[in-house]
């Protein structure tokens, strides 16, 4: 089970990771972009290419406004999931010390009664009308 939860994390992880790396990708290469517009004359540019640069940027700001809203909203989902998770994890804590404790008891028994004590009566052994015999093979 532990190595199973492992490979599930790690999954998560490498998914992730590529995700992040995707983003970083995109954007070094908007960076670079915005750089290359801000260098370039744009003051000298005619109205139209001014109010399309603007209603570029305008859209791009508006873009990742969305994508900011969705990545806290999938935040606030992934940390519910984390808690109830652990919340699943802490209820099943007393059953387990329940059988933990159920196993060390019948341990303990079958460890320190005299034998003795337990044996089945005769008529109970199958195959023979007396004491069972310490020689069978």
């Amino acid at each position: 089970m532990h190595n199973i939860l492992n490979q599930i994390l790690q999954f998560l992880q490498q998914g992730i990771a590529a995700i992040f790396r995707f983003i970083h990708l995109i954007w070094t290469w908007s960076v670079d972009q915005i750089s290359k517009v801000v260098a370039a004359p744009w003051q000298d540019w005619p109205v139209l290419k001014v109010i399309m640069l603007i209603l570029v940027a305008a859209v791009v700001i508006w873009l990742l406004f969305q994508v900011a809203v969705q990545l806290w909203g999938a935040a606030e989902r992934i940390l519910a999931a984390f808690a109830g998770l652990l919340v699943a994890l802490v209820h099943t804590l007393p059953r387990v010390l329940l059988a933990g404790l159920i196993a060390l008891g019948g341990i303990w028994i079958i460890n320190h009664v005299d034998n003795s004590l337990v044996r089945l009566p005769s008529g109970l052994w199958a195959g023979s009308s007396g004491e069972p015999t310490t020689d069978r093979q």
